[in-house]
């Protein structure tokens, strides 16, 4: 039995193919030109947080610190006008505490008064180097793994529907971080892993129900009708584990600080991708393949024929 809604879902979805192409492209396109704003955990280098008890002039900084030999600084305000993140590649041939010093003493002689230095983080060369191909491989596998497995379990054309909202959910949210500049680091990176098995476990729990839907319909229904009831029917279950996910990652997106904003924001932008995309990505591409009613029907075991007389 059906509930009293009926939405029609997929009555939108070259609606839908149109939004979603149109993100894509813009992500693949910001991936060219502009690139991924890489943190140190990935192009190794060093992070300091300053704290001033006066607004701080970041151009006045900025030429300072270019006039001592810093022109590489990314200088830029955190959180507030008075406190300040400086980004700098790896120096050679000096200490880090030297570094650390010499970056204090030069800020402080920008600003009419000294400030704290709160945090410092180094991350070498290679180690920056050694993590980026540890966080490719960690995706690779991943997506390696979930393929594997959606594509033992389903047919192949629910099976291209959901690896395609994969792929739909990752680059979307990755392009969301080059597009505005957001920094991508670490926390960003392990975001996104955990975003692979939010986004196909919403996936399976809607092709469970597509399938149940088909083996308990009428005949009559076609397979639009069937796919549809069966959106409908998983609509409450899939906005009731959004909305709850959504309240944490808004908690942590304003309260959590600066420490996992980027993962906050990764998870935010790709629950809700991850929630739209098994609607309008993995199930109406199935249907756009040719889905049948006869591809989600189980198989008919033969008849043993007893040969004795």
């Amino acid at each position: 039995m059906h509930p009293s809604r009926h939405l029609d879902f997929l009555g939108k979805r070259k609606l839908a193919y149109l939004f979603s192409g149109t993100l894509f492209l813009i992500s693949i396109v910001s991936f060219m030109v502009k690139g991924m704003n890489l943190g140190i955990d990935f192009t190794g280098g060093s992070v300091y947080e300053l704290h001033y008890s006066q607004s701080v002039d970041l151009d006045k900084m900025r030429g300072t610190l270019e006039q001592q030999g810093f022109a590489d600084a990314n200088i830029q305000h955190f959180g507030s006008s008075q406190d300040v993140l400086i980004r700098l590649k790896p120096v050679e041939n000096i200490s880090q505490k030297e570094l650390t010093e010499k970056i204090l003493s030069v800020s402080d002689s920008s600003q009419p008064a000294p400030g704290e230095m709160r945090r410092v983080e180094f991350v070498g060369p290679q180690v920056g180097e050694d993590l980026v191909n540890d966080g490719g491989l960690a995706l690779f596998f991943a997506f390696a793994g979930v393929m594997t497995y959606v594509g033992m379990r389903f047919e192949w054309k629910l099976s291209i529907g959901a690896i395609a909202a994969l792929f739909h959910d990752t680059v979307i949210t990755m392009g969301f971080f080059s597009v505005f500049g957001w920094e991508f680091d670490m926390t960003v990176l392990s975001a996104i892993l955990a975003l692979v098995g939010y986004s196909i476990n919403d996936t399976i729990v809607v092709y469970d129900r597509i399938r149940e839907t088909v083996r308990t319909s009428r005949v009559k229904e076609s397979i639009h009708e069937i796919v549809n009831n069966a959106l409908n029917d998983t609509l409450s279950r899939t906005i009731l584990t959004s909305l709850t996910v959504m309240l944490t990652l808004l908690a942590l997106v304003f309260l959590g600080g600066k420490t996992i904003h980027g993962f906050a924001i990764a998870m935010l932008i790709g629950v809700i991708k991850g929630t739209y995309s098994s609607i309008y990505i993995a199930s109406s591409l199935a249907l756009t393949l040719g889905l049948t009613r006869e591809d989600l029907m189980p198989a008919e075991k033969e008849a043993v024929v007893d040969e004795l007389p």
